[in-house]
């Protein structure tokens, strides 16, 4: 097989979605730890991680094939910058959640709209090409920036509270989950709403855990639960590399 054929990203299967929603976590705890708990602010922790966000790319770009530390460690780098530009977006440019999410949703469209008219596919399980990743992490990175905002949204304009917030969020993926098993539905088109979904259920679920308890939290503070997260995201990525090891060898 050409090696320029080969599949850059990971199958779609539960460990995936394991691996996804608590890097989104740890979007939320780290880019607070950083802006909030480090007092680096908003636009310096965007630098940060959209340097190393970039870093990652031109790496996992130059690499054949599937990588898991290559995809994971640059999947997590956008989620963190995805917090923190979701948060300056609403603190610093006050712009709100509202119009935040409407600016970010329109931003997630036209990406993907862009991507489908170089492609004519969106499909996210099979990307054979660099240019064809390229598009798909730029639209990875804005869906995690608005899934923030989305959360934020939730929890604080309407008024949920985060917990509340996580419910509402949790039952509408289990809605997903069944219009895939149980219909002929899109997958690719379940997937984007899945994936938009899990992002501010991994928005809010990290605020229970670092905010206040007045504020519906449970106060485990941003450096505790990053550390919890990471140790889940190690063991959870050494899984996914024995499975890919697996898949490759046979």
């Amino acid at each position: 097989m050409n090696t320029e054929m080969k599949n850059r990203v990971p199958h779609i299967i539960f460990l995936y979605w394991v691996i996804k929603i608590a890097s989104t976590t740890l979007g939320e705890t780290g880019a607070d730890m950083f802006s909030m708990t480090f007092n680096l602010g908003y636009a310096s922790t965007i630098l940060i991680f959209m340097g190393l966000f970039l870093v990652f790319l031109t790496g996992k770009l130059y690499l054949q094939g599937y990588h898991p530390i290559a995809y994971w460690l640059t999947f997590t780098a956008s989620a963190i910058a995805g917090t923190a530009i979701s948060d300056f977006i609403d603190r610093t440019l006050k712009l709100g959640y509202t119009r935040g999410s409407l600016f970010l949703i329109i931003a997630l469209l036209i990406s993907l709209a862009l991507w489908y008219w170089k492609d004519k596919s969106i499909n996210v399980e099979y990307i054979p090409s660099r240019s064809s990743e390229f598009f798909y992490w730029i639209a990875f990175l804005i869906a995690n920036t608005l899934g923030t905002a989305a959360g934020d949204f939730l929890a604080d304009d309407l008024g949920l509270g985060f917990l509340h917030s996580a419910i509402v969020i949790t039952g509408l993926l289990i809605l997903i989950a069944g219009l895939h098993f149980f219909t002929k539905i899109s997958g690719t088109l379940l997937f984007w709403l899945a994936f938009v979904l899990t992002r501010p259920f991994g928005a809010t679920f990290g605020d229970v855990l670092t905010k206040p308890v007045a504020k519906g939290g449970l106060n485990f503070g941003t450096i505790g639960s990053s550390i919890v997260f990471c140790i889940i995201l190690v063991f959870a990525i050494a899984k996914e590399t024995e499975l890919e090891k697996q898949r490759q060898s046979a």
